[in-house]
């Protein structure tokens, strides 16, 4: 056996134990889901049905689409805004912006829809500020509702859609701002003309990023929802281990996971990966 055969042979051995687990433990599960969608509690595609005219499970997906919606387009702003103030700034300010994004973003999620459940609650750090500076006259209501979980996934997803805007900016020719200066555009033409369009990519990237992740959102909108506004993983949640209808539980599971893998597919399709993560 020649040498290079044996060097295939060997990778090949090293390589073979990570499709083993691949197949184990996410192919298997996998059809297993796949299976209860189509055979509990009897089957058939009665559970597909469902989804298709239940006005509940409506309601559910339809709120789901919008806190991402909204997460998702409040979180690029910010990070748009975050990005150029890393790129553009002094260094004392990229610091501080370094600072500003790392050290929530090593806290777990956990402790971080906590720490907000405290924070916003009727006699929390935001509604005692206000009432004393004499902005409101009676506590706000900001758990417990909407306007509660997108504060919670906003503050969690702002560093994800940060990373692939600064990547994108970075790897832009600052010469051209300065020619686009320099040839009488103003600070805005500046950035609609030119700044915005080379970090389109970026911001599609970033955007296609954190509505995926904000699909699968579970332990924010349980916390700060406070069961009122319940997301499609919670849902899944609750078919699953509270009605034990385990069928309806994994059709939805797999209508989340089509529409993530086609917004994964959008964004292999529209940008390169390399160009997200630098």
């Amino acid at each position: 056996m020649s040498a290079t055969r044996t060097a295939r042979l060997e990778r090949s051995l090293l390589l073979f134990p990570l499709p083993l687990l691949l197949v184990v433990f996410y192919l298997l599960p996998f059809f297993g889901v796949v299976s209860w969608s189509f055979t509990l509690p009897e089957p058939g595609i009665e559970q597909y049905q469902r989804i298709a005219n239940d006005p509940a499970i409506h309601d559910m997906l339809l709120r789901t689409l919008r806190l991402c919606l909204s997460v998702s387009l409040l979180a690029l702003v910010i990070g748009y805004l975050l990005a150029y103030c890393w790129v553009f700034s002094p260094p004392f300010w990229q610091r501080m912006v370094e600072i500003c994004v790392f050290i929530p973003f090593w806290i777990s999620v956990l402790v971080r829809a906590f720490g907000w459940l405290i924070a916003l609650r009727s006699n929390g750090v935001v509604n005692d500020s206000l009432l004393s500076l004499g902005w409101i006259d009676h506590p706000l209501q900001l758990t417990r509702n909407e306007l509660g979980v997108v504060i919670g996934m906003l503050h969690f997803m702002i560093p994800y859609a940060l990373f692939p805007l600064l990547s994108s900016m970075r790897q832009l020719d600052q010469r051209v701002l300065l020619a686009s200066r320099g040839l009488g555009a103003g600070a805005l033409r500046t950035f609609w003309q030119v700044l915005l369009p080379q970090t389109l990519p970026g911001l599609l990237g970033a955007f296609i990023m954190v509505f995926v992740f904000c699909l699968g959102f579970f332990i924010t909108p349980v916390l700060l929802g406070g069961g009122q506004t319940v997301m499609i993983a919670e849902y899944v949640f609750l078919q699953m281990f509270q009605t034990s209808n385990w069928g309806l539980g994994a059709a939805l599971s797999l209508v989340l996971l089509t529409l993530v893998s086609a917004l994964i597919w959008l964004l292999l399709r529209v940008t390169r990966v390399n160009r997200l993560v630098g």
